[in-house]
């Protein structure tokens, strides 16, 4: 498994973490007013969410821009 796989994995498994702490916190704020920690916990998998999130978007453009490097065109050239 690459590095690219791994960050997906991450990135979906962050995702079924991060629903499942604002079902909580919509659970608790039914029940009246929540402790901190459970309004705040929602904010660390939104976080890491964001990192992996921004890799997996930059990703197809740094790859085409190292292929185009490696060819010797410019960037512009590889999109034409």
């Amino acid at each position: 498994m690459n590095w690219n796989t791994s960050i997906r994995q991450v990135h979906r498994w962050l995702s079924i973490a991060f629903t499942a702490t604002v079902i909580a916190n919509f659970i608790a704020l039914a029940r009246g007013t929540p402790p901190a920690w459970v309004t705040y916990s929602p904010l660390l998998p939104l976080a890491l969410l964001l990192l992996t999130g921004l890799y997996l978007f930059v990703l197809p453009y740094a790859s085409r821009r190292r292929s185009a490097g490696a060819t010797g065109r410019t960037l512009h050239q590889a999109r034409d």
